[in-house]
């Protein structure tokens, strides 16, 4: 009965193509929107991310992202580092800032001012120069994305000059760090540097990274410190999640990517049920000669369930296909979209999702058939 159920299914090419294009769109534009919603929440902590000597963050206690620091005072430095159970702490800045390219045109950016001694905070992979070159006068490293933007269609190359807050500034080093969320463009350089480049006010502490000593709990060393400065002070793991629950709580991005989510179910359902049922009211005297010959309407509905097997599989095996496609392009070639790819656990859901919409569509199609009278076939 399987055969027969494929040999109906494939007698009709157009239709076919139909439901198997309703499976593939639905599973790309799914697997698409939601890797890249995704890809956007890790973005929201990459800076956190990539400080990985630090197990610490302490900070104003009105401050709930990484993005949106609130200066603390110089002295708050040398309290965090008298607490008991501080390994280490040092100063660490952030903000935004403009930077003028060669054409004349400001780009934003990330400015990430790292401990002038130490340089703790800067990611360990150079594609070009090395930590120890940030210890010249006016030195400062940027991300490959970032060099880009500013010497569009040029080699990665170092020691070009750059303009930040009317003051110069020299590329010694390219550095691979993560993705930041605000801006293409990201600037590591010393604490001392950075203050000058922005200018922001009296107050340039933007937070304190700490390390605890070994062999004591991270979360009770940040305890420790808050209960003796006043500051807010949480774990690196903490702050991560803290950072991407501000980006759910306060922005536009999971309404706006869950309504293209849901619009392409609804489309998926819509092509497909559509065209399925199309498929079995055209058919539907050969189910009907089915019946009257004995066949049971389980039998029926497991051809049918078959048919829907076989759509569902190789649509998605497509859609899938053209998403990994996407991903695997446009992260290697565009910048914008560099650390977005196709989550496994993603494939699985959207397996989930594209067995759903299938089936959902076959059984509302299946109506018709479950009640038709096996004397339509005798009828002209």
């Amino acid at each position: 009965m399987i055969t027969t159920a494929l040999r109906m299914l494939l007698g009709d090419r157009t239709k076919l193509i139909g439901l198997i294009f309703g499976v593939a769109f639905s599973t790309l534009l799914i697997c698409q929107q939601v890797s890249i919603f995704f890809g956007l929440l890790d973005r929201a902590s990459s800076v956190v991310d990539d400080v990985r000597e630090a197990n610490v963050w302490v900070m104003d206690p009105s401050v709930k992202t990484i993005d949106a620091p609130f200066p603390l005072r110089d002295t708050e430095l040398g309290r965090v580092r008298g607490v008991q159970g501080v390994d280490w702490a040092v100063p660490f800045f952030k903000a935004q800032v403009q930077v003028r390219t060669r054409g004349g045109n400001l780009e934003n950016a990330v400015i990430l001012g790292v401990d002038d001694a130490s340089l703790v905070g800067v990611p360990d992979a150079f594609v070009l120069g090395s930590i120890e070159d940030l210890a010249q006068p006016d030195a400062i490293a940027i991300n490959p994305a970032g060099f880009r933007l500013l010497f569009p269609g040029q080699e990665l190359d170092l020691g070009r000059k750059l303009e930040l807050n009317d003051r110069r500034a020299k590329i010694v080093a390219i550095v691979d760090a993560s993705p930041a969320f605000a801006a293409n463009l990201t600037i590591f350089t010393r604490y001392s540097l950075a203050t000058q480049y922005t200018n922001n006010g009296r107050n340039q502490l933007s937070f304190i990274i700490a390390k605890s000593t070994d062999g004591l709990d991270a979360k009770e060393v940040a305890q420790n410190i808050a209960d003796q400065t006043g500051l807010k002070a949480i774990t690196s793991d903490q702050f991560r999640i803290e950072s991407i629950m501000y980006i759910l709580a306060n922005t536009g991005i999971p309404v706006s990517f869950g309504t293209v989510v849901v619009l392409g179910a609804i489309i998926g359902v819509a092509i497909v049920g559509l065209t399925f049922n199309q498929f079995i009211m055209e058919n539907l005297k050969q189910y009907a000669a089915l019946k009257a010959i004995g066949i049971r309407n389980s039998r029926l509905l497991c051809m049918t369930i078959a048919q829907a097997t076989f759509v569902g599989v190789i649509g998605y095996g497509l859609g899938l296909g053209a998403a990994a496609a996407f991903f695997s392009n446009t992260s290697r070639n565009v910048d914008a979209l560099r650390g977005f790819y196709l989550l496994p656990e993603v494939a699985v859901g959207v397996a989930i999702a594209a067995a759903v919409i299938v089936f959902v569509s076959t059984l509302l199609s299946m109506r018709r058939v479950l009640v038709v009278d096996p004397a339509t076939v005798f009828r002209g």
